[in-house]
């Protein structure tokens, strides 16, 4: 009668202490793991805090946002489609929507539905990100689409990879296009609904009516902080078929099993078109880190998926990031294991090392590191050196600017692809404002001899340089101070030009 008990106990405990380690030092505020072996729920953890209300407790019920992990479900959707008849993986992308084109005419009459996948475009990495993020916005999926004529490529079309997320948008207005029914509604027939993940959500639907939601938080002075929490309602994002999907620990872990194991709902997909979303289309640069940790040989991306070798083991896998978001899923088909993270906190080291480790419990068992040794390489890869002088211009003491500051340069902009922008006065101060996007709204404040805009919601890391030229037609460049600020703040893609005065101001130039 203790056989069942014994035989737990040897099981649980190796994912226990990770999870517990990966709580404690990384200071999470809430964190969900689960792992499937042989088709089947070995281990199903939950702990920490939501962040709705003070008592509000994760479990795995508690809805998180799995960002990037969206793509393989709009992925899956389309093979569906494929499936179905109502596709082909090379058809033109101007077969479902006529209007659409690229900045190269040429590559829009050949940018097949497979391109749109598998991040080869030639636009350079995060072209566009900011139609999408911050959020809320409002930037229509048919707004970004028509951006994409403006997005000026960095390499030629097929010619390498380059994490692109404007193209699963694209996607996603193709598979309603062909399936002649909105994204959102696609997605809950063809993929939630048959595999019984009840509690994942897309397109418009109300937090206070789903409940049990998990909110995103960042530290701040040492304490877990929520930010962009849930109101009444949350919108038909146009970043869903990229980005938007939410979904809880028991509907990953039933995405795992029908992933590793097609008899969990026969008929769903067949084998032709599950080998294809595994299939390695467009092969990725190797970096370091993986050669050592994986002893890894390979790596690629399939359709919505990263593939790769793990110590000898063939790899699937995806990682998905929002602000105060993190999630990570990793499939070792052979062995029909799955392990999924959901983190609702700034949790990117965590999702690496605990993955890492969990991972290494089935390809490497008992002759690597633990969580600590994973953490702490980590840790000291991102530790400047000694002699390495601090890369950051220092923006600490800045001087806000007075509502006369750059006074030939005031007035309405325009960009190409994010639309129409302002930098006028207001309330004595001078701003920065873009019009579609609420979050996108700053102080100028001057460091030295320099412009910067100081946003009034986003993270200080996120802060930019502003650069007007006062030629005939004055313009306005953004960019980065921080070198390493995440590549969806693509500001070195904007260029907005004069197009007026400033509401309530007609003077003349000088």
């Amino acid at each position: 009668m203790f056989a069942p008990l014994l035989l737990f106990a040897l099981a649980a405990p190796p994912f226990d202490a990770m999870f517990e380690r990966t709580m404690q030092r990384e200071q999470l505020p809430g964190i969900a793991m689960g792992v499937v072996d042989d088709g089947k729920v070995v281990y199903r953890r939950a702990e920490g805090s939501r962040g709705d209300t003070p008592d509000a407790r994760i479990d795995a019920d508690t809805l998180f946002k799995i960002a990037s992990n969206s793509k393989a479900m709009t992925a899956a959707l389309l093979a569906r489609l494929v499936e179905q008849g109502k596709l082909r993986w090379d058809d033109p992308v101007r077969r479902h929507l006529p209007s659409f084109t690229m900045f190269d005419p040429w590559v829009g009459e050949q940018m097949q539905v497979r391109d749109l996948l598998i991040h080869n475009s030639g636009l350079g990495l995060g072209a566009g990100d900011l139609m999408l993020w911050p959020e809320p916005n409002h930037f229509t999926r048919a707004d970004i689409i028509a951006g994409l004529a403006h997005l000026k490529p960095v390499t030629s079309f097929r010619s390498g990879y380059a994490y692109d997320n404007l193209m699963y948008v694209v996607a996603g207005e193709v598979a309603a296009a062909a399936g002649g029914k909105p994204y959102d509604q696609l997605m809950r027939e063809q993929v939630f609904i048959p595999l019984g993940l009840s509690r994942c959500q897309v397109g418009a639907w109300s937090p206070p009516a789903v409940g049990n939601i998990a909110q995103p938080h960042v530290r701040r002075e040492g304490r877990n902080v929520v930010i962009a929490a849930d109101g009444v309602t949350s919108p038909d994002s146009p970043s869903m078929a990229a980005g938007g999907i939410r979904c809880s620990l028991n509907d990953m872990l039933r995405w795992m099993q029908v992933l590793l194991d097609p008899s969990q709902v026969p008929g769903w997909l067949g084998s032709e078109q599950r080998r294809q979303l595994w299939t390695l289309q467009m092969p990725m640069p190797l970096g370091e880190r993986q050669r050592r940790w994986d002893n890894a040989h390979f790596a690629g991306y399939g359709y919505g998926w990263r593939l790769s070798d793990l110590d000898g083991q063939w790899k699937v896998a995806h990682t998905g990031t929002l602000s105060g978001m993190y999630s990570s899923l990793a499939l070792l088909p052979d062995r029909k294991v799955g392990v999924v993270l959901l983190i609702n906190g700034e949790g990117e080291d965590a999702r690496t090392a605990l993955m890492q480790a969990a991972l290494k419990h089935y390809t490497a068992p008992g002759g690597t590191q633990g969580v600590d040794g994973w953490l702490d390489e980590l840790a000291q890869a991102r530790a400047p050196s000694p002699t390495e002088a601090d890369p950051l211009p220092d923006t600490r003491t800045t001087v806000p600017a007075p509502a006369t500051a750059l006074a030939a340069l005031q007035g309405r902009y325009r960009d190409p692809w994010l639309g129409e922008a302002s930098l006028c006065p207001q309330q004595g101060r001078l701003r920065f404002s873009v019009d579609k996007s609420p979050r996108l709204q700053a102080d100028v404040v001057q460091a030295g001899p320099r412009w910067v805009l100081r946003w009034d919601t986003l993270e200080p890391a996120a802060q930019a340089w502003l650069q007007p030229n006062d030629t005939p037609v004055p313009t306005l460049d953004l960019r980065a101070i921080d070198p390493d600020i995440d590549f969806s703040y693509d500001y070195q893609d904007l260029h907005f030009t004069r197009i007026g005065d400033c509401p309530g101001n007609q003077r003349r130039r000088r």
